[in-house]
This record gives C-alpha cells, sequence and structure tokens, in this order.
C-alpha cells in the first residue's frame, strides 16, 4: 500500500485515496525535466513527495519567470480538474525527487464522482490563486534578498529538507534575476550564517534567520495552504467522503 507523503493525498478520506490507489505510480522525477510544454495536454497529473516543480513562463528571447511553486502539498495537473487538460507554461522539475503519477483517466474519473477530491481541488485551485497572487505582489515590491530567502523556504517546506540541490544558474532564471545577483546574495546570507553553498548544493544553516531575511510573502502562502489542509481534515475526521 502506499503511504502518500503528498499532503492533499493524505487528506484525503480512506474511500476516495483507495479508489486511486491503483492508478497511482511511485516516479523520480530527475532534476531540469520538464514534464510539459506550452500547448501540450495534460496525460498525467504529479503530486510531488519529495519533489518540487515550478511552472515557468518562457518569453520570446528564452528568458524564464517562475509563476508557481509546487512541493508536497499540491499537484501538477489542474488542467484535468479543469477540464482543459492543456497549459500555457513549461512545468520543470526544480529539486529531483519522488512524485505521485496517475493517468488522465482514472483522476478524471475520481473528480466527476463530485465528492471528496472534487471538494479538495476546489479550496486547492483558491491556495494556488492566492500563491499567484502573492507572488506577482512580491517580485514587484519586495528586494531581492527577500525574494531569494522566500524562495529557499518555500523548496525547503516542500521536501522537508534543509540541504537540496540548486544551482545558483537556475535560481536565478527562477527569480528572472542575473546570476551575478544571485552569486553576491547567496555570499551574503552564507557569511550571516544563514546558508552554506557549494558545488551546486545548498544547507539551510539558520531557518530562523532565513525567515528574518524574508518579507511576508511566504507566511501568507503557507497560511492558506494550512487552512486548505486543516478544513479538509476536519471534513475526513467529521466521515465527509
Amino acid at each position: 500500500m502506499v503511504s502518500p507523503t503528498n499532503q492533499l493525498l493524505a487528506v484525503l478520506p480512506p474511500e476516495a485515496y483507495q479508489r486511486l490507489l491503483p492508478s497511482l505510480k511511485l516516479v523520480e522525477l530527475p532534476q531540469h525535466k520538464i514534464l510539459y510544454h506550452p500547448g501540450e495536454n495534460y496525460q498525467y497529473a504529479y503530486f510531488p513527495s519529495r519533489s518540487v516543480i515550478s511552472i515557468v513562463t518562457v518569453m520570446e528571447n528564452g528568458s524564464m519567470a517562475e509563476i508557481g511553486v509546487i512541493g508536497n502539498e499540491g499537484m501538477i495537473g489542474l488542467p484535468i480538474f479543469l477540464h482543459t487538460n492543456y497549459t500555457n507554461f513549461t512545468v520543470i522539475v526544480q529539486v529531483g525527487g519522488e512524485a505521485y503519477r496517475i493517468a488522465r483517466q482514472p483522476l478524471q474519473a475520481e473528480i466527476d464522482r463530485n465528492g471528496a477530491l472534487q471538494d479538495l481541488l476546489r479550496h486547492y485551485v483558491q491556495a494556488r490563486i492566492v500563491q499567484l497572487s502573492q507572488t506577482a505582489a512580491c517580485n514587484s515590491h519586495h528586494k531581492i534578498e527577500q525574494r531569494f530567502a522566500r524562495w529557499l523556504l518555500t523548496v525547503r517546506d516542500s521536501i522537508q529538507a534543509e540541504e537540496f540541490q540548486l544551482t545558483q544558474e537556475f535560481i536565478s532564471q527562477m527569480l528572472g534575476v542575473r546570476r551575478s545577483g544571485v552569486t553576491v546574495i547567496a555570499s551574503q546570507f552564507q557569511k550571516a550564517g544563514i546558508i552554506q553553498y557549494k558545488r551546486g548544493k545548498i544547507w539551510i544553516v539558520s531557518h530562523q534567520k532565513l525567515e528574518a531575511a524574508c518579507c511576508e510573502c511566504h507566511q501568507i502562502i503557507t497560511n492558506e495552504y494550512s487552512r486548505l489542509l486543516a478544513r479538509q481534515s476536519d471534513r475526513q475526521i467529521a466521515g465527509y467522503s
């Protein structure tokens, strides 16, 4: 039996989870793997377990901007839920690791039962809207140092680990800044005892200092996901299915 470490799967009532279980496959997603290109139809949805996936938009000049980060609190595949089935964005693995993959057909069948999964994904859409809106505000109004701290905290929360493999080049692409800027900030954070950085691997040395360097946006987004999961847990305890 799969023991779900994805938080959405974990709060599903047992009946709904058991119906999905035969179709769930635990897969390893390598870092930088592109899951979907713009215009491609979603044949699978992914529930990250110990991986982090970015949704990015690619400009005509090849530059990228990250518009969403999904870890073990969420899923890749909302177009299936919304009956559009395709994406206008690039979906890329930011931090390699495990995820639960499910084909579109069995996921759609469970959604169409109008039960717990459909209700959960409705509230998840709301949480994603909050994330997108807050990220847009953060990118417009907060310093790069604060955005860098928010980004590291997001990755840390998503995989529940203090160290992960990330290159400065990839970080600069996700933040939409020059690599030299990320190099300077990473050096500042290292000197301040917040992180250690070596050969593409980051260690968070002080979670408290990292939170202090961050803006309010990380906590706002975290609170929204916590509210979503707590509400679903309460319904599960009450026997909602």
